[in-house]
């Protein structure tokens, strides 16, 4: 069986967005255009990492083109703030991504590929198995590829940073997330701090 590769070449829409209530959100990669919807899930971690890599990426595209580049320095103020289009059919779960520059077209490039289970009894194994994976592009896992201006690569890194912080607010003692139903806090133990 071929690779299935969602391609999208100048999406109408590239966002990060969830499914559920704090503390039980499911997080997605969601890219259309015209009719066709790509969901893909990942872990917050995940989205995080990737706003904040693809923010970095784009700076650097500024600072080494000395401003030339088709690049805003901060995200629109029109940043898409919709829900996710539904119904939401998650195609994989995100393993591995991958960002990319490319200068000529002026384009960031974002690849978002499944999660693969290896079966390995040993290190090597599990290394050799990895890089038949990597160098075998016609059957491997799925793969979303999307193909971003500028413009829409700084909006959709804004908007996903800001859905990974709106979850629930964290405790101002210990910072861990603050629960609903109520939270234990590990630096509120019974003890006192003698004056």
């Amino acid at each position: 069986m071929s690779r299935q590769v969602f391609l999208y070449d100048h999406p109408e829409r590239f966002v990060a967005g969830t499914v559920g209530l704090p503390g039980r959100r499911s997080f997605f990669l969601q890219a259309s255009a015209g009719s066709r919807v790509t969901s893909v899930a990942l872990e917050k971690t995940q989205v995080a990492a990737l706003a904040e890599r693809m923010d970095e990426l784009l700076d650097e595209v500024v600072r080494r083109s000395g401003g030339s580049a088709h690049v805003p320095a901060v995200a629109p103020s029109d940043t898409d703030t919709a829900p996710l289009d539904t119904p939401i059919e998650e195609e994989f779960r995100v393993g591995t991504m991958a960002l990319a520059w490319d200068g000529d077209e002026q384009l960031m490039i974002v690849e978002a590929q499944a999660l693969v289970e290896l079966d390995a009894e040993s290190e090597e194994d599990l290394a050799e198995a990895e890089e038949q994976l990597l160098q075998d592009e016609e059957n491997g896992p799925p793969m979303l590829r999307v193909r971003l201006t500028g413009a829409q690569a700084r909006a959709f890194a804004k908007r996903a940073l800001d859905v990974v912080n709106a979850g629930r607010p964290p405790c101002p003692l210990c910072s861990l997330p603050l629960d609903p139903e109520g939270h234990v806090c590990p630096r509120q133990n019974g003890y006192r701090r003698g004056a």
